[in-house]
């Protein structure tokens, strides 16, 4: 039997029409429901405790708290986006993490320090040729927070940012990308909805920022499909959120309201290339033929 690539794994013996439509409203309406009772619950307790109130007005422990509140509200995404494929396109779980059936976690930490490599000269690069912004609202004139603060929101982040990372990729890349896929045969119109999707998703912040986040979802969407699974891209995704996130804990600006969607067209720029060259490494070292497709014999 011929081998199944990526895009086309949902494409099974139990694929119908309304099956990814269902789906996709499961894990929206299921994430919605479950990010929505988690705001509302620590809000309360808030409330209760007679905390002060955050920048939007709402009674919050802290903006370390509200952090991991937004981080986790998305990681929610996650264990819907499994359940989906499980319940609703009767598949198993582990084909929407690769080919293979599960997440090759070799591969991955094989590509992590590659993704650090690519976000720390995306970041340097900007700091080169953006006046003053550095990244998320901060910049070179503001104070950094000292290393007891520091410590402790990165170990958050730690925390929390790999699944919420993990979550969007499982639902752009993975999902929809093998939603759509299951119509049609060429990876490219897959790979260009979740992209826009992506990029919807983030908001609208300047023109630059809306291209630059759907690059990064077509070429993270590209290498999905060219490598048989989530692991270049989570490891890219994964490694953004630190970095940005951290050096944005470094100066105590957590709470900024600017995202990748407010990006300077300077460092949209730089990005091309970053990506460009993400993708050529994770292909120099992913060559294995059994890692991009599955055999269905």
């Amino acid at each position: 039997m011929p081998a199944t690539e990526y895009h086309r794994v949902a494409r099974t013996p139990a694929h119908r029409w309304w099956r990814p439509v269902l789906g996709t409203l499961f894990i929206l309406a299921g994430g919605a429901f479950v990010a929505l009772a988690g705001y509302l619950a620590v809000t309360v307790a808030a409330a209760l405790a007679g905390q002060p109130d955050n920048v939007d007005g709402l009674p919050s422990f802290g903006e370390r708290a509200d952090l991991v509140v937004a981080f986790l509200a998305i990681a929610v995404l996650l264990p819907f986006t499994l359940l989906a494929a499980r319940w609703i396109q009767r598949r198993p779980a582990g084909t929407l993490s690769s080919v293979t059936g599960r997440l090759r976690w070799g591969l991955l930490l094989k590509l992590l320090p590659v993704a650090l490599i690519a976000v720390v000269v995306l970041m340097a690069g900007s700091l080169a040729v953006v006046d003053e912004t550095v990244v998320d609202g901060t910049t070179a004139d503001d104070a950094l927070v000292g290393w007891g603060p520091f410590a402790l929101s990165m170990l958050l982040l730690l925390i929390v940012v790999p699944p919420q990372a993990a979550a969007e990729e499982y639902f752009t890349r993975g999902w929809l990308l093998q939603a759509t896929g299951a119509w049609f045969r060429t990876p490219w119109v897959p790979i260009a909805f979740q992209a826009l999707v992506f990029a919807a998703a983030h908001g609208w912040g300047t023109p630059w920022g809306f291209a630059d986040l759907f690059l990064f979802g077509a070429v993270a969407g590209w290498l999905t499909v060219r490598t048989g699974g989530l692991e270049a891209a989570i490891a890219l995704h994964v490694m953004n959120n630190l970095v940005a996130a951290g050096l944005a804990a470094a100066y105590g600006q957590l709470t900024i309201t600017e995202t990748a969607a407010d990006m300077p067209w300077q460092m949209a720029a730089i990005d091309v290339f970053v990506l460009a060259g993400y993708a050529w490494a994770v292909l120099k070292l992913v060559r294995q033929p059994e890692l991009v497709s599955a055999d269905r014999s």
